[in-house]
């Protein structure tokens, strides 16, 4: 009586995938029947068994049309949502048979060659068990550990054999087609078919070469992750910070994204806020909603703190936590609960010689300082990857060499080995450090090691009294704690932690997925407790793929790239065309206008391809910073540019992304290190410049101001095009600059075929 019937979209892909497992069944059973059972095979015997596989059994070739060409289906369900299959992967792959069956159907030598009927046997003993699985999959509604092992192990397995078998075969339908006059003179009515028939297949064939061992070690890597999903252990009992229950008893991560977004909404407009919960397609259709949030922020100082205050209760108030006992309460109670259980302390100072305080950015190989970086900081300013408040605030800390001098501030570095965290900037200019990582020794090796080094101190949570570690290993085993699983006893520790001293808490814990906003709302609550108790100084870095205010000038900037004429602007025209619309969208956008008339102008940066978990996470500290500077808090939230860090480029796309991008003006990718010198120099004015927006008594329009200054975003915000419509295409342009060196060799092979065909040489 509990069973659940599956939706219209299941029904549907069942009925295909069950017509695609029948489909393809006929065809390995009309060509099973060739093979003479009677007799021991021979390699003659099967070369001609092959060969006949195409024309001889009756229907065959017909199925084989039909079956293969309605794959053309599964591009159309992934472009449509029914799968989660990228569509570029599917179209490449389907379309990559779709090009061997026009070749085989349209060649007679081909079709007479025993490489076809290799093709045809190597496809059918792979589709059937792969649609199987899919029916399989749909029906238990667990692919990885839903499905019956046999059919798992045949999907995950066959490829060993078929896939060298297939291959091979494809690789001589090719070869016989492009040298076959009747294939290549099948369209005698089209200029220039036959020459463009045979060097598209001598193309495909090269393109075989490297292609056939990157997908034959991708399908052996795929293999290596599906059987580690099914014979996983079950994951432990959840512990710590956890997403709410949802109303099927899940954590559906989506559900409470969405919730925090409508609560933050609802509370300027309530209306609006019933429509972010009706979003049906929350993981591609989420950016209109947040920009909307960012607008209606924009009416009043009150309305942004409102929406900001709203956001951050529901998600205290929602999450929930599990105590080491197994109780489960809201997040929100268990940070304002009494702990029984307490850290002790750790405490390192460094043994190297303090150097004289100044700013010192690494560029391009080089240690900018001085008059040196001056420039540089100009040149950044004149092409707009960074906005001139930003230039300005780095000049003064260069004018203001005794700002670097941080031995007076205590940083709580939230993620101190984070690849965007300052830990070893601030270590070399002998500031105090209180590291909060993870309790892993190897975490603790490195910052302990570094810190020893380093003229500065480390302060850190420890399971155990320091004094009764017997080594080095022992104090590393003990050291460090878990943000996820002991936030209340990390609150309490860092509360006791220098009374009297000024705090610089930065969050900079960094994890993907749903993690992030896991950590991230683990490092709100510690945020939220330390300047509300001890008025501490919160750092931020914001990523500029968000959406933010921004100035006239930026906006202006990027309408005039936008408009601007010339031939790099056909290219960009062309993918406009062919995208309609999807790719490079205009950056610049009207101004918002306040209850009061004030325009207010805002850059949608926002990536879809981060996902919503990421937005939600970043737009949590958004809120928490507006929040803590009306509170008088001091607060540094300054935008930091696009950084070619290990966790973002580990992605092949992104890296490819980061590549081509720099040809759309004024965009530049950052290094790790430098991104970190200039980010800590930003945070330095914001801590010892009064006048700067990240002081609660400088005067802001709306609260939301706080985002608008001191903006090193990398280029994005006067880029013409936005962030999220410029990625396929900076793929594209990374790709032919990969292409560029082997364009003379095209060339020869281009101008050998002008020869062949034309007998000009």
């Amino acid at each position: 009586g509990n069973e659940i019937m599956p939706s219209p979209k299941d029904l549907y892909l069942i009925a295909y995938n069950a017509a695609c497992i029948f489909g393809w069944a006929y065809v390995l059973q009309q060509e099973v029947s060739l093979f003479d059972a009677t007799s021991s095979p021979t390699v003659d015997s099967l070369k001609t068994t092959f060969a006949a596989a195409y024309n001889s059994p009756p229907g065959l070739s017909q199925a084989l049309i039909v079956v293969q060409s309605a794959a053309l289906m599964e591009i159309v369900h992934s472009a449509v949502g029914l799968v989660r299959s990228p569509v570029v992967v599917t179209a490449m792959q389907v379309m990559s048979r779709i090009v061997a069956l026009f070749a085989v159907v349209y060649s007679p030598a081909a079709q007479a060659h025993y490489g076809s009927g290799l093709m045809i046997l190597g496809w059918a003993l792979v589709e059937v068990p792969r649609y199987a699985f899919y029916v399989a999959a749909l029906i238990s509604g667990d692919a990885t550990k839903g499905t019956p092992y046999p059919l798992f192990y045949l999907r995950y397995t066959l490829f060993y054999v078929l896939y060298p078998l297939g291959i091979s075969g494809e690789l001589f339908t090719f070869y016989n087609a492009m040298n076959d006059p009747s294939f290549t003179g099948a369209f005698p009515s089209v200029p220039y078919s036959a020459e463009a028939l045979y060097w598209f297949y001598a193309f495909t064939l090269a393109i075989y070469v490297p292609g056939g061992p990157f997908m034959y070690m991708n399908m052996v890597g795929n293999r290596k992750s599906a059987m580690r999903k099914r014979f996983a252990k079950p994951r432990p009992p959840p512990k710590g910070l956890i997403f709410p229950t949802d109303k099927k008893g899940g954590k559906s991560t989506s559900e409470a994204g969405k919730n925090a977004l409508a609560a933050a909404i609802s509370a300027v407009d309530k209306a609006y806020g019933e429509k972010v919960l009706k979003e049906r397609n929350w993981r591609f259709g989420y950016t209109k909603h947040f920009l909307k949030m960012v607008e209606l922020q924009c009416k009043s100082p009150k309305a942004a703190l409102a929406i900001a205050e709203a956001g951050l209760e529901q998600m205290h108030s929602s999450f929930q936590f599990v105590n080491p006992d197994g109780s489960t309460c809201s997040f929100k109670e268990a940070m304002s609960a009494k702990n029984k259980t307490k850290f002790e302390t750790g405490f390192i100072e460094g043994s190297g010689s303090k150097p004289a305080p100044s700013l010192s950015v690494p560029y391009k190989g080089k240690q900018l300082a001085g008059d040196d970086l001056k420039k540089q900081v100009a040149a950044w300013v004149e092409y707009g990857t960074i906005e001139a408040s930003a230039g300005d605030a780095i000049n003064k800390v260069i004018d203001n060499p005794t700002w670097m001098d941080l031995s007076d501030k205590y940083f709580v570095m939230l993620g101190a080995g984070s690849a965007m965290g300052p830990f070893k900037v601030l270590m070399a200019l002998g500031a105090n450090i209180i590291a909060i990582d993870l309790d892993r020794p190897g975490i603790w090796k490195n910052l302990i090691s570094t810190a020893r080094a380093s003229p500065g101190t480390i302060t850190f949570p420890m399971k155990k009294p320091q004094a009764s570690c017997k080594d080095d290993d022992d104090l590393f085993s003990n050291s460090g704690s878990n943000l996820f699983t002991e936030t209340p006893m990390i609150k309490d520790w860092l509360l006791s932690l220098y009374k009297g001293k000024e705090f610089v808490v930065g969050s900079y814990a960094y994890l993907d997925g749903a993690l992030h906003v896991q950590v991230s709302l683990a490092m709100d609550a510690i945020c939220k407790a330390l300047s509300e108790s001890r008025k501490a100084t919160l750092a931020y870095l914001c990523t500029p793929t968000d959406a933010h205010l921004c100035t006239k000038e930026a906006n202006d900037a990027a309408r005039k790239e936008y408009n601007r004429m010339s031939l790099g602007k056909l290219f960009e025209i062309f993918w406009q065309v062919v995208s309609r619309g999807a790719f490079l969208k205009k950056n610049a956008r009207k101004p918002v206008k306040s209850d009061d008339g004030e325009e207010f102008y805002y850059v949608d940066g926002l990536a879809v391809a981060q996902g919503p978990n990421y937005a939600i996470a970043k737009r949590l500290q958004h809120w928490r910073a507006v929040v803590a500077r009306e509170g008088g808090s001091i607060v540094s939230s300054n935008i930091a540019p696009a950084t070619s860090t290990a966790s973002v480029v580990h992605a092949k796309t992104f890296a490819m992304a980061y590549e081509g991008m720099p040809y759309f003006k004024p965009y530049e990718i950052s290094e790790p290190d430098m991104s970190k010198a200039v980010m800590l120099a930003l945070l330095t004015y914001d801590i010892r410049d009064k006048s700067s927006a990240a002081n609660p008594k400088t005067k802001l329009s709306n609260p939301n101001e706080l985002f608008k200054y001191g903006s090193f975003n990398g280029g994005c915000w006067r880029c013409a095009y936005t962030v999220s419509s410029i990625g396929e295409v900076s793929v594209v342009i990374c790709l032919c600059k990969w292409a560029a060196p082997f364009v003379p060799v095209v060339a020869a092979v281009a101008a050998a075929g002008y020869a062949k065909f034309t007998g000009a040489f």
